[in-house]
């Protein structure tokens, strides 16, 4: 039994499909992992999973290139002759379906992780691209085989209302890939630390994301310098026409309110230095990785009442939903919660007990593995022991 794994960054595969790929490799099932080259090729090599690079780009809209990409990931999908082929994110749904289509690959899974800048940004660019990817997307899920995974409802409702593919071969499966390894991001202290309150934004410096609403609630809270600290962890993402400018990412360091710390390797230690994870995003997402595993080290969370964000956060047990792009919002919860330090542990207790109720590989794996059960693609019950 083979199975490819397709997503349109080596970064995604590593991150979001690495855990899955294990879990499928220790039931006997061949993975093979194909994307764009990048930073993260040499973790698929040391792992012992075959990896086939892509001429991909996530910006491109040449169409000879992207013709390019379609006939490569046909050919590979010819060449392997998977049993099945699952595709991570837009693009590589819209490639991974057609190509595998051509190539009378009939098992086909699709994840989408959010809707991302085409449905999120009202930009005209992204309005013009809209009824396009639309129209590739019903091309792509095709098919009686051909299921679609989505991690929110409101996805679920946006595929179903546009007639892309039918509801009955939808499924709900609420989190990034493979879930959140509770194990891993686990409290690594029991008490609220002494000193200043240290709020986190991660993500990709995007525009949709939701930076410039922080930086200017940071300016709101002025008032409160000496007992806060607003921390922003991330770089920009230059494939994305949302990304921020470098200019904007240093009127937000010359601002002198948020402490800009680029790229950042080791989340679980940064989240372990904090006291409040906000993300005020109106991206589409899917659910949020991040915010699960902030939550899975026990730190409130506040978040937009938005699609895929309001997944993560149980209002006023865990965190707080606020409006999108109403940065005065923000910061009169971060400035509560700021007052209200017992209220930050109990929501920190919550969102842990959240994760590891809905959110848990331990969950999400077999909801997983049901999907391929489904398509009668063989999954044993329980992983093989190792030779």
């Amino acid at each position: 039994m083979k199975v490819i794994f397709f997503a349109a960054s080596d970064g995604f595969l590593c991150k979001f499909c690495l855990p899955l790929a294990r879990s499928l490799r220790d039931r006997q099932i061949d993975v093979v992992l194909m994307s764009p080259p990048g930073d993260y090729v040499s973790h698929f090599k040391d792992e012992g999973f075959r990896w086939v690079p892509l001429p991909m780009k996530r910006s491109s809209l040449n169409p000879l290139r992207e013709l390019l990409v379609l006939w490569s990931v046909y050919t590979v999908c010819r060449q392997e002759a998977p049993d099945a082929v699952h595709s991570f994110t837009i693009k590589a749904v819209v490639y991974g379906g057609l190509a595998a289509q051509a190539a009378r690959v009939k098992k086909r899974i699709h994840a989408v992780t959010g809707m991302g800048y085409v449905f999120s940004s009202s930009s005209f660019k992204a309005r013009l691209l809209r009824p396009v990817v639309k129209g590739l997307l019903k091309l792509a899920l095709r098919g009686k085989e051909s299921l679609l995974i989505v991690q929110n409802p409101d996805d679920s409702q946006l595929f179903s209302d546009c007639k892309l593919i039918s509801p009955d071969n939808i499924h709900l499966i609420r989190a990034s890939g493979s879930g959140v390894d509770a194990e891993y991001f686990a409290p690594m202290q029991q008490q609220q630390r002494g000193g200043t309150f240290k709020v986190l934004l991660a993500a990709r410096l995007l525009r949709e994301k939701g930076i410039q609403e922080y930086a200017a609630a940071t300016d709101l809270l002025a008032h409160r310098a000496e007992q806060v600290e607003f921390l922003l962890a991330g770089a920009p993402d230059n494939s994305n026409p949302g990304s921020l400018k470098n200019t904007e990412i240093e009127h937000i360091k010359q601002a002198g309110h948020v402490t800009v710390l680029g790229h950042v390797a080791d989340m679980r230690r940064l989240l372990n230095d904090v006291d409040l994870f906000v993300l005020p995003s109106h991206y589409r997402e899917g659910v949020p990785q991040v915010l699960l595993e902030a939550a899975s080290m026990s730190l409130p969370l506040i978040t937009t009442d938005a699609p895929g964000c309001r997944e993560a956060v149980a209002e006023g047990v865990n965190g707080f939903l606020v409006p999108v792009r109403n940065a005065a919002a923000l910061a009169e919860k971060i400035e509560y919660l700021l007052d209200h330090p017992e209220l930050c542990l109990a929501f920190g207790r919550a969102g842990r007990k959240k994760v590891l109720n809905e959110f848990d590989q331990r969950i999400i794996f077999p909801q997983t593995l049901e999907v391929y059960r489904s398509l009668k693609l063989t999954c044993n019950d329980r992983p093989q022991p190792a030779p």
